[in-house]
């Protein structure tokens, strides 16, 4: 199995299960609205069930996995949400992410059926993270590798994490450092001997 052929399969899978959620609404406020619209998120939700999946795919599928499903429309993010640790299969956990994604990040208001065609799915694939050993700021962010790594910041029970593509924004370590202790609802300049951070690698594909 390729890592084209899982990652092409958890493509499809993220964008059936969102077109799947205004398939099957039956009150008219999420309904798709028009004629076109309808006939637009049953050729995509066709599209995304054309998935071959052999034995091996299959098996992968049903093994844990964590990933962060994203979204963006027109290059701008419209939805973000995954899973740090696998504790469910991956094609359930995708699935999950894909709808939370969509209609539940409470950044943005939920996504509408007018969308489908001008949305492109993310998916992030997490591998296991590896704790940094660090005695202050400086030595933590010497080890941090833009670009590469995925970090987790732990601290008196907040969490939060910045996927590797978030370097394309912040690509030096004390701003996306500086950024990952707000996204926890720490100050940015904020630090004590109690905050964890971890770092893992993902495999990616976005949708074309």
């Amino acid at each position: 199995m390729s890592a084209d052929a899982l990652g092409m399969a958890l493509l499809r899978l993220a964008r059936r299960e969102i077109v799947a959620f205004f398939q099957g609404r039956e009150d008219d406020a999420c309904v798709p609205a028009g004629r076109a619209e309808a006939d637009g998120a049953r050729r995509l939700a066709t599209e995304a069930a054309a998935t071959p999946i052999d034995d091996a795919l299959n098996a992968r599928l049903r093994a844990p996995g964590a990933t962060f499903v994203t979204i963006t429309e027109y290059g701008r993010l419209r939805g973000c949400i995954g899973s740090l640790e696998a504790w469910r299969p991956l094609i359930d956990d995708v699935r999950a992410n894909a709808l939370a994604a969509a209609f539940r990040d409470s950044r943005f208001a939920p996504l509408t059926a007018a969308e489908l065609a001008a949305i492109r799915v993310e998916v992030s694939l997490l591998g296991a993270s590896t704790p940094l050993d660090f005695r202050n700021e400086a030595e933590a962010l010497a080890q941090l590798r833009p670009g590469q790594d995925g970090v987790i910041l732990r601290c008196d029970g907040r969490r939060a994490t910045f996927l590797p593509q978030v370097w394309d924004e912040l690509p030096e370590p004390p701003e996306f450092l500086a950024q990952l202790k707000r996204k926890a609802g720490l100050p940015a300049a904020y630090w004590n001997e109690r905050i964890a951070l971890s770092r893992y690698a993902v495999q990616k594909w976005q949708e074309a």
